[in-house]
Parts: structure tokens; sequence; C-alpha cells
């Protein structure tokens, strides 16, 4: 997969925003939380970080390739070296994962604004 296609796949979800941060990383945040980080290489995606469960922390580690994310390990952060060891849809998804993750641990009101409720019928 390549940065472009990622980047706009994470974009899209409501309230993105990326930002260069720590030198060379593009880090997506929503609401000012990140929850992906890559690098900024425009042709080639080169490893990401997301935020996961306690359960797919452990699932994934497990996988060639997959570690601990440095600095952040201990919140359940996990380094994806290659991505090209997860299924497209499937690292779609934990992307997803992540944002939606990082959205439950924000302000109810912060909350209401990203995803606002369906009007009332």
């Amino acid at each position: 997969m390549r940065l472009d296609r990622l980047k706009a796949f994470a974009l899209a979800l409501p309230q993105t925003t990326v930002v260069k941060q720590w030198g060379e990383h593009l880090v997506f945040k929503v609401a000012g939380k990140m929850f992906l980080v890559t690098s900024e290489d425009p042709s080639v995606l080169d490893g990401l970080t997301i935020k996961c469960t306690p359960e797919e922390f452990d699932e994934l580690t497990e996988i060639d390739g997959v570690a601990q994310a440095p600095y952040c390990a201990k919140r359940h952060w996990v380094r994806i070296a290659d991505p090209t060891v997860l299924p497209e849809k499937q690292l779609l998804a934990r992307i997803r994962r992540s944002y939606d993750m990082v959205v439950a641990k924000l302000p109810k009101k912060v909350q209401a604004l990203i995803s606002p409720a369906a009007p009332p019928r």
C-alpha cells in the first residue's frame, strides 16, 4: 500500500488532521489526539504505528514485523514495520479501529462534534 492511499483513507475519517512531527513523521489526529503515525516518504509506505486493544496487541505482536511501538508501547500501540504483513483490508480496518478507540476516549461534547447524533424522528 502506498502512503497516498493510506493518507486519503485516514483523512476521510471525520475531523482528521495530519501534521509533520518528530522529524520526518506524519501524525494523523482527531481532536488533537493521535491515532496513526507513519513516515513522510510520499512514494512508499514504510511502517506505521497504531493504537490497539490489549487483545489485539498480543495478537499483532506475534506477527513478524510487528512490535511494541517505541515510546508508547505501554499504552498498547504497535509499530508495523512492514504494512504488507497484513492484508490491505485488515490494515485499513485496524487503522479505523485505532481512530475509533481514540474518539471513544474523548469528552462526550467533543465526540458529538465529530459524529453528531442522528436527528430525532
